[in-house]
């Protein structure tokens, strides 16, 4: 997935999907869903951002928000409404535009996560909440990662220290509401499917006492007002239009048919 020592992040994104269609990946992903349920439970406002790698692994379904939406990094044939296609690193929708933004696996699979942050911190509104996913290297999913010799699914990824990611919220202002880690399991796949516990881990939303999980789960708070503005500060054709912002006109925020590229611009397929 390398040709030059340059990480072809494309194949990694891919790879990460298509190992999630597995037994271990599916369970990973229904603990992944039952944990956000839980601590995003009762929130509302008007939008919900998910910045992830694909548009088929929705977290949060259960939200009570106006309007959800998807991004990933590559267009596929047949997306439905409510996907945009963009890097993450640079997203496509005007500041303090978002009441909640997802970040799936996103800072392991980017070449920038800091990035990847700071964008996300810049289209969450004032008082707007982030709940970053990631991947914890002080876990057997960690050791695995270290001595695999193969980089597909989740060996792809950077597994980013918690303790890392914590730092970079608080200087961005955010204020850390909640944080842990879950899914102890072995990073192993079995033949004949999940086993008990790994279907009770699974369905468990109580973070482990010890640090040791598969993956880790922060939630946090945004602790800046939302500005008050009497106009767009951006400029129309960099942003996606966003129903009820105010200086954009109403739209979907789908891309079913393009990318938006480092410029914001929308190239055809």
């Amino acid at each position: 997935m390398t040709t030059s020592g340059v990480i072809d992040y494309s194949a990694r994104h891919e790879s990460f999907e298509r190992w999630v269609q597995t037994p271990l990946g599916r369970s990973l992903l229904a603990s992944q869903r039952a944990v956000l349920d839980k601590e995003l439970q009762g929130l509302t406002g008007a939008r919900q951002l998910q910045v992830g790698l694909s548009h088929r692994l929705p977290l949060a379904s259960g939200t009570d928000f106006a309007q959800k939406i998807i991004t990933c990094p590559t267009w596929h044939a047949h997306m439905p409404e409510g996907v945009a296609v963009c890097d993450a690193d640079e997203l496509p929708f005007p500041g303090d535009s978002m009441d909640l933004v997802i970040l799936h696996h996103t800072a392991d699979f980017s070449p920038d996560p800091h990035q990847v942050l700071r964008e996300s911190a810049r289209v969450l509104r004032g008082e707007g909440r982030i709940a970053l996913v990631g991947f914890n290297p002080l876990s057997l999913w960690g050791v695995r990662r270290l001595v695999s010799r193969h980089r597909f699914g989740p060996w792809g990824g950077r597994f980013l220290m918690r303790s890392r990611m914590e730092d970079w919220l608080r200087l961005l202002g955010f204020e850390l509401e909640n944080s842990g880690t879950y899914f102890c399991t072995l990073p192993l796949q079995r033949k004949h499917g999940a086993s008990g516990r790994r279907q009770r881990l699974a369905a468990s939303s109580r973070p482990h006492l010890l640090p040791t999980g598969a993956y880790y789960c922060i939630l946090a708070r945004k602790r800046e007002y939302a500005r008050i503005r009497t106009r767009a500060s951006w400029r129309k054709s960099k942003v996606i239009s966003l129903p009820g912002t105010v200086g954009v006109s109403s739209g979907c925020a789908s891309h079913s048919s393009g990318r938006v590229d480092r410029r914001g611009t929308e190239q055809e397929q």
